[in-house]
């Protein structure tokens, strides 16, 4: 792996919580390395740099069989976007089948994993419209021309109001598992039929910063992560027999909050946007094709595809549904997610 670059000096703790903590970003770094070291294909990570002083995290993926290309390729480069609390890591089991016809560009959004954690407003409009600029800068820093942009959760939800703004740059839009696109229902949280005592807790993480009881719970925070996560690290078993995932996903989101805060400021009781992205997804143009990509077993639910193909009557709108697959899908079922994803690259180019 080629990597450039050391750790971004913007990142700073408080006071005595960095010894409280056992993080830092030199061990999400470290933890980080382990994961991408399990990449076949040629992969160089550095940070971009944008306008703002702000710096993106990025990942490219180039596959081995082009080294010796006479020129370098003209397909579409396909850019992912994590979700909340992510980072380009989860990618792990999807960067080498997906580089196999194009370049694959992976980076952690600003406020996440080793981007910049800067200050976010908490209005939800300056909140996203930071974001998604941070994105543009990116987009411009590279000297992309246009890209299949794929977005999970949170992510979907950015690439989505990015399209919205820019979508020039956009070949096809993949929104997987998208958050905060329905709208909040009248009954809040008990539309969903938790258990009391489940409603009850996600009333009270709305008035704070979602992930701060990981940062409160000091030493304890890596092992609240593998309780109330196991799914993460039986998604990765083949590749790791050991924590190296929960580390990962700790040391993310164990930092300074940045982007926490954003989605905090963009967020209704956590599930839901302020701002649904269906009051807006009909600004998309006509002749950008979207796919939505959905677990069969997620929380969120795949009619919204349907909502989103009534909005656009007279554009190509596709939902697909990957029959068993949790939220994380591109994990859970790594396979048939990646398969979904190639055959939309391919009818790009």
């Amino acid at each position: 792996m080629q990597e450039e670059g050391e750790g971004d000096g913007r990142v700073s703790g408080w006071g005595w919580w960095p010894s409280w903590r056992p993080t830092s970003p030199s061990l999400l770094k470290h933890t980080e390395t382990k994961i991408l070291d399990r990449v076949q294909n040629d992969l160089w990570a550095r940070f971009v740099s944008l306008p703002t002083q702000d710096r993106i995290w990025t990942l490219t993926i180039t596959h081995k069989s082009l080294r010796e290309a006479p020129k370098p390729t003209s397909q579409t480069p396909l850019v992912m976007v994590h979700g909340f609390g992510g980072g380009v890591g989860l990618w792990i089991r999807n960067l080498d089948p997906l580089c196999r016809s194009r370049p694959v560009f992976a980076f952690d959004l600003l406020g996440f994993g080793r981007s910049s954690r800067p200050r976010f407003p908490l209005d939800p409009v300056q909140a996203e419209q930071r974001s998604v600029i941070a994105i543009e800068h990116w987009r411009q820093a590279l000297g992309l021309e246009n890209m299949i942009l794929l977005g999970h959760s949170l992510g979907g939800y950015l690439a989505t109001s990015y399209a919205i703004q820019y979508p020039e740059r956009v070949r096809h839009l993949i929104l997987v598992d998208p958050w905060g696109f329905s709208h909040m229902p009248a009954e809040g949280i008990s539309k969903l039929g938790c258990p009391r005592w489940v409603e009850g807790l996600i009333a009270v993480a709305s008035f704070f910063n979602p992930l701060a009881v990981i940062r409160v719970a000091g030493p304890w925070g890596p092992k609240l992560i593998s309780r109330v996560r196991p799914d993460f690290k039986k998604n990765f078993e083949e590749l790791f027999d050991d924590d190296t995932i929960m580390e990962y996903i700790y040391h993310c989101n164990a930092q300074t909050p940045s982007g926490e805060v954003a989605f905090r400021a963009m967020s209704n009781s956590l599930l839901w946007a302020k701002r649904p992205m269906l009051d807006r997804v009909h600004l998309l143009p006509p002749e950008l094709p979207v796919t939505l990509v959905y677990g069969g077993q997620s929380w969120m639910d795949s009619k919204t595809g349907e909502k989103v193909a009534q909005l656009r009557p007279n554009s190509y709108t596709r939902t697909v549904v990957v029959e068993g697959a949790p939220h994380h899908l591109y994990a859970d079922k790594s396979e048939a997610f990646n398969a979904v994803v190639q055959s939309i690259c391919d009818a790009v180019d």
